[in-house]
């Protein structure tokens, strides 16, 4: 029973949704860190909305997860298609 909570709750905090694109292992790793890009600027932006950190702290950090996904992309090849 705990650990079915423990599932429910994780699914709520880290929805994932199954992935509908054309497959390709570098397709499914980069849909992969694209929702953890979105999870993460979701976090931010409510730290920032509620005041935790500054506008200028949440531009940085976004701008870095940015950069981090451009250079995922780079990586697995997939803007050169």
């Amino acid at each position: 029973m705990i650990d079915e909570n423990k599932r429910d709750k994780e699914n709520f905090i880290f929805p994932q949704s199954s992935y509908r694109g054309e497959f390709t292992p570098e397709n499914l790793v980069f849909n992969a860190n694209l929702q953890e890009f979105a999870q993460k600027v979701s976090y931010i932006c409510n730290l920032e909305t509620n005041g935790k950190i500054t506008p200028q702290d949440a531009y940085k950090q976004i701008k870095n997860l940015w950069a981090e996904l451009k250079t995922s992309i780079k990586n697995l090849g997939l803007n050169d298609k």
